[in-house]
This record gives structure tokens, C-alpha cells and sequence, in this order.
């Protein structure tokens, strides 16, 4: 597991990339407020049902939640799970927030 900045994320996100992103938080969560990745609920991962992210084991993947906890473990097992270029926003939205705004 790697660590991306919520500036450099932004910057990537900005310039037009296409990335791989994950949201590890709760639906209500992510319904409030996201950047736009795909919603996949630290519980599912953590039992495994992430088939919608086979795709993605040799690629970057970008994960974030509220904070940078959960998405922390996530990565973790992800990379347990045998996932490649897992990267873990620090700070997660609380620092997106902080930095950008909604």
C-alpha cells in the first residue's frame, strides 16, 4: 500500500486521468458526499465479495473513506488479496473537505 494526497489526487482527477477509485464507506456516506469512485462498502471487502474489482488487480487503485482509516484497511487486505498498486487517500474526504470544499 501507497498513500495519495487529497492535492495530488485532485490534481490527477483535474488533469483529466483516468483513474480507479474506490469508496470504502457506507452508502449513506457516499451518497452525502463523494468524489465519484465506486462504492464498495469496507464490509464487502473485508469478506471478500469484490468481484467488481477483479479488473483492477495489476492496476492503481485509489481508495478513500471518511478518514483515511477504513480505506487504510481495505488496502491492506487488498493487498492480501493479491492487488498490485493499492493507494489509501490520506486523510480521506475530512481532508478533501478541508482542502476543497464540497
Amino acid at each position: 500500500m501507497q498513500t495519495i494526497t487529497a492535492e495530488e489526487l485532485k490534481a490527477r482527477i483535474d488533469a483529466g486521468e483516468t483513474l480507479n477509485i474506490v469508496d470504502v464507506r457506507e452508502p449513506h456516506e457516499h451518497e452525502d458526499f463523494n468524489i465519484g469512485g465506486t462504492l464498495v462498502p469496507l464490509g464487502l471487502v473485508q469478506t471478500m465479495q469484490i468481484d467488481e474489482l477483479e479488473q483492477y488487480k495489476d492496476q492503481e487503485l485509489i481508495v478513500y473513506c471518511r478518514s483515511g482509516n477504513r480505506s487504510g484497511q481495505a488496502c491492506m487486505m487488498l493487498d492480501t488479496f493479491g492487488f498490485k498498486n493499492t493507494k489509501n487517500l490520506t486523510g480521506g474526504m475530512l481532508q478533501w473537505e478541508d482542502k476543497f470544499g464540497r
